[in-house]
């Protein structure tokens, strides 16, 4: 927010009632696979009405704010749904026809708050901590309750991190004829809670040295880890403001004794 706002009020009740209201609006923002998905899914209710009774399409369409709450907290009731709709919308292509489908996506899409593409929204200083990791011969992995295929196209096209170091909720594939091409079913659990332990562990072979989170899903992966890193989205001038689905694991950061990063504080740049 500016310095100069309401600059010709004078400080008091009415003015901070305002402020108040009106920063309390910058909501959670999602996710960027779930602008990739409400897309499609917007598209495949238009095209068949019987979907619109069923979630996640009533949602989507009904922008219902209660259900997107759920997506941005990652409540895995909630991701379960995405996840059962995402396999149905994809099941049968390739991983070659979904990469385009993303890349496609990525080049033409804008955040509708920020009003730049998704891909210049990373944040410089992980980038910046990516880089000292590597420097320092670890080896840097994706672990996200998003959808895997997803990450793995955003991770390797905007964080230089491979495909194969990004964990993550995946369908399972079948391989037949020369093909491969995704199924509709999930592979394993939800990477969410104890099952980003449980991924990191079948992915690596290992528990993760240092690990960086933001929300209380990430709370079993940070204890598993030497050295947690919580991250706190407290800065509402250069990004959001928002603490939902994240106050057990800030709880946890003071308990344990967890490093806490302040966007805010800590950050000379964000983006």
């Amino acid at each position: 927010m500016s310095q100069n706002t309401l600059e010709s009020w004078t400080d008091g009740s009415a003015k901070q009632a305002i402020l108040d209201f009106v920063t309390a609006r910058l909501e959670q923002p999602l996710p960027p696979q779930f602008d990739f998905v409400f897309r499609t899914w917007a598209e495949e209710a238009k095209a068949d009405p019987s979907l619109a009774a069923r979630q996640p399409y009533k949602a989507v369409l009904g922008q219902d704010r209660e259900f997107f709450k759920g997506v941005a907290a990652q409540d895995p009731q909630v991701l379960a749904t995405l996840l059962e709709a995402f396999t149905h919308s994809w099941a049968g292509t390739t991983p070659q026809e979904f990469d385009a489908q993303v890349r496609a996506w990525m080049t033409t899409v804008k955040h509708p708050t920020l009003g730049v593409p998704y891909t210049g929204l990373v944040y410089r200083p992980m980038l910046e901590l990516f880089d000292f990791l590597h420097a320092n011969r670890f080896r840097v992995f994706v672990c996200s309750g998003d959808g895997r295929d997803f990450m793995r196209v955003f991770a390797e096209e905007t964080w230089g991190i491979p495909k194969e170091n990004v964990i993550g909720s995946a369908a399972a594939y079948t391989y037949s004829d020369g093909r491969l091409l995704r199924s509709g079913e999930l592979l394993g659990s939800l990477d969410l809670g104890a099952g980003k332990p449980e991924h990191i562990y079948a992915h690596t072979g290992r528990l993760p040295v240092l690990a960086g989170g933001n929300a209380d899903v990430d709370i079993e992966m940070l204890a598993a880890a030497r050295f947690a890193l919580l991250v706190d989205h407290d800065d509402e001038q250069r990004e959001f403001a928002y603490t939902a689905g994240a106050e057990t694991s800030m709880a946890k950061a003071a308990q344990l004794g967890w490093a806490v990063v302040s966007m805010k504080n800590d950050w000379t740049t964000v983006f």
